[in-house]
């Protein structure tokens, strides 16, 4: 990725996650599972993990993989709260903290994982 988007990218994609997560959606397509919700949450967090990972790389941030972590898990939560308290249609859920944070986690060990096989 380009070091000079980086940034922008990020906040496009916050921006993005922030709107569809606190408006009404409808005709989202079915992965055909009961679950499809929590499927949704994991890849949108895991695609904002690297995301903001490759922000901090590019800064040379030390602890990179703890910052997007930290971050991101923040971020997950205060969007759960805005849905409960400023929609009418949307509500906290417990299960979508936890597959965002799932999400992160996948995100931080599969690029730690891609980094220790650089190494090598």
């Amino acid at each position: 990725m380009l070091k000079k988007w980086a940034l922008l990218i990020v906040v496009i994609y916050a921006t993005v996650l922030t709107i569809a997560s606190l408006i009404h959606l409808g005709g989202v397509p079915s992965l055909g599972s009961s679950f499809d919700d929590k499927i949704y949450h994991f890849i949108a967090y895991f695609l904002f993990t690297v995301l903001v990972y490759n922000y901090c790389k590019v800064r040379q941030f030390k602890n990179a993989n703890v910052i997007s972590a930290v971050v991101v898990i923040v971020y997950g939560i205060i969007i759960e709260v805005l849905q409960q308290t400023i929609t009418s249609y949307r509500t906290l859920d417990i299960y979508d903290v936890f597959a965002n944070a799932l999400g992160v986690v996948v995100a931080i060990s599969t690029l730690k994982f891609r980094t220790k096989l650089k190494l090598k």
